[in-house]
């Protein structure tokens, strides 16, 4: 994702200066109603900022829809798992498990069982800060496109800005010469910039508030399970480590 970041920041540099002044001038003018062609006049550093932005957000929906599910922070099978090793009094078996998985429950009582030599209370205290570590990582993974979502309103205005005042003041460079179609034309331009800012942003920030809820639910879920997992665990034979296979 860092890698999509910075080469769409590369884009946006390279076009920014690469850009001829004239480069809207030239370009024909759009039909009423042709958006292609009324984003092809609009091309500018702030254009391909959004772009670039769009690019990170699709990167982001893409990790959240692999990451936010339920086999990844609270899989049934591998609690269930825990569950049967713990009754069985097979706690070496226990640590294989957690070792071998990666989802939000194994983490939490992997960390916990770390902590057994320190007694029960400090496992069930590191279990919780793990479960607390866990949560904000996975709020994060949403959080970036929360970000896109707000920026990019604000680009796509301050693309309108910069667009307004190149209309402005191409109409007092021909001292108020210049007719309604010429203006039009320049606002029509300026104002693509927030349509696009806005195209981004609705879907970003949906997006954002669905994954957000979905992380907050799958998570408190999770956190409940290793809670109540890392509360099962003996303090007296809860100190397996993988080196002492299950004593």
């Amino acid at each position: 994702m860092r890698n999509l970041a910075l080469t769409g920041l590369v884009v946006f540099v390279g076009v920014a200066v690469a850009q001829d002044e004239g480069l809207a001038a030239e370009a024909d003018v759009a039909a009423p109603g042709d958006l292609w062609g009324l984003f092809l006049q609009s091309l500018d550093g702030f254009t391909f900022t959004i772009i670039a932005g769009s690019l990170v957000a699709v990167a982001v929906i893409v990790r959240c829809v692999l990451d936010v599910r339920e086999s990844r922070i609270a899989p049934p099978k591998v609690i269930a798992e825990i569950d049967t090793l713990i009754d069985a009094g097979r706690i070496g078996e226990v640590q294989s498990v957690t070792e071998r998985a990666s989802d939000f429950v194994s983490t939490v009582v992997r960390t916990a069982l770390r902590e057994a030599p320190r007694g029960h209370d400090a496992m069930v205290d590191m279990g919780e800060i793990e479960a607390s570590v866990q949560t904000t990582r996975y709020l994060r993974k949403v959080e970036l496109l929360t970000l896109i979502g707000n920026l990019a309103p604000l680009v796509g205005l301050a693309g309108t800005v910069w667009g307004m005042v190149l209309a402005f003041t191409s109409l007092g460079a021909t001292e108020g010469q210049a007719g309604p179609a010429e203006l039009s034309i320049g606002i029509s331009k300026a104002l693509f910039h927030t349509l696009l800012g806005l195209v981004l942003a609705i879907p970003a920030l949906f997006v954002a508030g669905v994954y957000r809820s979905a992380v907050e639910r799958l998570c408190g879920r999770a956190i409940a399970e290793s809670a109540r997992i890392v509360e099962r665990l003996p303090a007296k034979a809860a100190a397996p480590t993988p080196a002492d296979g299950n004593a």
